[in-house]
């Protein structure tokens, strides 16, 4: 069973593809911040708070992207991206308050694309994912 939240975009910006972006961060109040914000942004998003949760949405549905934060109460958001990366092509986006070198580079082995830190800069979030969209963009057509 799929535990978690869903949210459905509402919003969408023209030129812009929507994505659909599964968000894993065990902060209640950031994870709400940041799957309405990624809504708002013309996204779909479901959203879970650790890793269990988060491999449950991996096997149910299809993802474009993953933002993730890394320590998770029940593991790493690099556990998450390594099966995520062999079940599926999609983007990863890390999202931590480690943002030394050796944690960008553990973060990278692990599979993930970039490595944004807290607190979130909004903007280069929706920078990377208005990259994201149209590489997927490229796949599809």
């Amino acid at each position: 069973m799929v535990t978690g939240e869903a949210v459905v975009a509402t919003a969408s910006f023209p030129g812009l593809m929507t994505l659909q972006i599964l968000v894993v961060e065990d902060h209640g109040d950031t994870r709400r911040v940041l799957t309405g914000l990624l809504g708002h942004f013309g996204h779909s998003i479901s959203a879970a708070d650790n890793v269990e949760s988060a491999l449950a949405f991996l096997r149910a549905k299809h993802f474009d992207a993953i933002v993730s934060d890394l320590a998770l109460p029940d593991g790493s958001g690099c556990e998450v991206i390594r099966e995520a990366k062999r079940r599926q092509h999609l983007t990863a986006v890390a999202l931590t308050a480690d943002g030394e070198e050796e944690d960008v580079r553990r973060g990278r082995d692990a599979g993930f694309d970039y490595h944004l830190t807290k607190p979130i800069d909004f903007a280069q979030l929706r920078t990377v994912l208005e990259q994201i969209a149209p590489a997927n963009n490229a796949r599809l057509a």
